[in-house]
């Protein structure tokens, strides 16, 4: 898949016919067997295949603000390298619903079933579990959250940690402004998470921004050690599940911005140790200090 199209080879609001082309023809050439899923995409019913995944190795307990973080911008290191996962999403109740669907989507109770059955197509092949926690997402225009908030949400969190003592924990890393992520970061280092993903948005208001990026280094300094990880060999089954989650994306190409973003993280990967050319597709995440 190292010959993959350069994702704004046809502009960035331009259907990506070749992205698009190369990943039907990976799904079509999946096997017919037991290995393979057969997801659907929760709002149009459209068929998407992708290759179960056999989970080994040290459990990882999963703390997400939403639905989609986890599968938006850390996916890809668990596709190339499935361990146990347990999901544990914060913000389930919503009424963020793409403005063409607003008529059908119109309340918090329709909006989150749809949210809902995005999550679980689109963690069905990592063999997750998932722990829903209820919480209303924030509304715009955004605030900073209350510190009552946050304490009674870390408390929650902490309680349900207690089933899981030999668990890895992560999180998002909150290069996004979004109070709900700047929540869960927070949360997730009173209960000791060391390993952050690097939380994408579909909206280049939101991670891919310039402003996000100085505002995250000002917050977080020194503190967190950025690591990439090629997923070039995964990341059309990355698109996969990007079209779980990608289900109310109006253009289509909207679902493709954390390919392009895991194509702009790759430059930052330097070659192997045998002189090996890094790969073409990477994600980027962060250690707070020490090793990992």
């Amino acid at each position: 898949m190292t010959d993959l199209p350069i994702p704004d080879a046809v502009g960035i609001y331009t259907f990506p016919t070749d992205l698009h082309a190369a990943h039907q023809a990976w799904m079509s050439a999946l096997p017919q067997d037991g290995d393979v899923f057969n997801l659907t995409v929760p709002l149009t019913g459209a068929a998407c295949r992708i290759r179960r995944r056999r989970p080994a190795g040290r459990p990882v307990v999963v703390i997400e603000p939403h639905h989609d973080d986890f599968a938006l911008s850390a996916s890809g290191y668990f596709l190339a390298r499935p361990r146990p996962l347990t999901v544990i999403t914060v913000f389930t109740r919503s009424s963020s619903v793409h403005p063409s669907l607003e008529a059908t989507y119109a309340d918090v109770e329709s909006v989150s079933r749809l949210r809902e059955k995005e999550a679980a197509q689109a963690l069905l092949p990592l063999a997750a579990e998932r722990i829903l926690l209820g919480h209303k997402d924030a509304d715009p225009p955004y605030w900073a959250y209350d510190p009552r908030r946050l304490e009674a949400i870390t408390s929650e969190l902490a309680d349900v940690l207690d089933r899981f003592p030999d668990a890895e924990l992560i999180a998002p890393a909150a290069v996004t402004r979004h109070p709900d992520h700047l929540l869960v970061h927070e949360a997730a280092r009173h209960l000791g998470c060391r390993w952050f993903w690097e939380d994408l948005a579909f909206w280049s208001t939101y991670a891919l921004a310039g402003c996000d990026r100085n505002l995250f280094q000002q917050r977080t300094g020194d503190t967190l050690r950025p690591e990439t990880h090629d997923i070039t060999d995964v990341i059309l089954d990355k698109l996969t599940l990007l079209h779980m989650h990608g289900s109310q994306m109006h253009p289509a190409p909207k679902m493709y911005r954390p390919i392009r973003h895991a194509f702009t993280v790759a430059a930052d990967m330097p070659p192997s140790g045998r002189g090996q050319t890094p790969g073409t597709y990477a994600e980027r995440h962060y250690h707070l200090g020490g090793t990992p």
